[in-house]
């Protein structure tokens, strides 16, 4: 097994621990293992991109149908030259 040493922690911080320790009735190294491996137990939320997360987030609430107009072909570009 592995060792870890964890420095600079923020004596309120500490506290807390050392007190959420007690109250589990162990020692804070023991409960600072339970809380690793509660927050890195849990699965990894797959990735999506914006355009997904937008949908996703619209499609809730029913969508909205829109009335697009028929394409058109591409203009000629503009002659600058006089």
């Amino acid at each position: 097994m592995a060792s870890m040493t964890i420095r600079n922690i923020d004596d309120q911080l500490k506290t807390r621990l050392r007190m959420r320790a007690a109250s589990h009735g162990r020692s804070m190294e023991d409960e600072a293992r339970d809380i690793l491996r509660a927050a890195l137990s849990t699965e990894k939320r797959p990735s999506r991109n914006l355009a997904a997360t937008i949908r996703a987030r619209i499609s809730q609430t029913g969508g909205v149908k829109l009335d697009l107009p028929p394409r058109e072909p591409i203009r000629e570009p503009i002659d600058f030259g006089g």
